[in-house]
């Protein structure tokens, strides 16, 4: 980030950034260009009306103290739970219910149908559930034997 720019904190707790013509920006949030495939393949500083009024091209060149508080921001808005294991389903037609463990616990998806696991890159899998969060499978390949076979049901 240019010395010229900051991004902290106000007292309310919003994201402020000043940029380098020294333009505030009040209650802006970071947005990933690849959240899933590639973190650190840049990281935008949009308003709050969406416009972007910065672009860092590389995360990993954003000081630390910056960078904390876009972690901050990013976690609460990236929430996607890993797929680690898929225990059970009710049926092998669709809609159905989907027990699975995922990095935060277990819990039960329903899926309305097969077109709601996309393919994102290579063997990772993005799941939506009926009621649209979105649950990621980081290498399908990486799964156990039982949630492979499962999991090929529906592809």
């Amino acid at each position: 980030m240019s010395q010229s720019c900051q991004l902290k904190r106000d007292t309310l707790g919003r994201l402020v950034f000043e940029d380098a013509q020294g333009n505030i920006h009040v209650g802006v949030h970071p947005v990933r260009a690849f959240p899933i495939t590639a973190l650190n393949d840049g990281i935008g500083i949009m308003n709050q009306s969406g416009k972007e009024v910065f672009w860092y091209p590389d995360a990993s060149k954003i000081p630390a103290a910056e960078m904390k508080l876009m972690q901050e921001e990013l976690e609460a808005r990236e929430f996607m739970p890993v797929i680690q294991k898929i225990t059970k389903v009710s049926t092998f037609a669709t809609p159905s219910i989907w027990d699975i463990e995922t990095d935060r616990g277990p819990t039960r998806i329903r899926l309305k149908g097969e077109e709601d696991i996309r393919r994102i890159a290579g063997n990772t899998l993005l799941i939506a559930d009926s009621n649209g969060l979105q649950f990621l499978i980081k290498d399908a390949t990486q799964l156990d034997k039982v949630s492979k076979k499962l999991l090929d049901r529906f592809r």
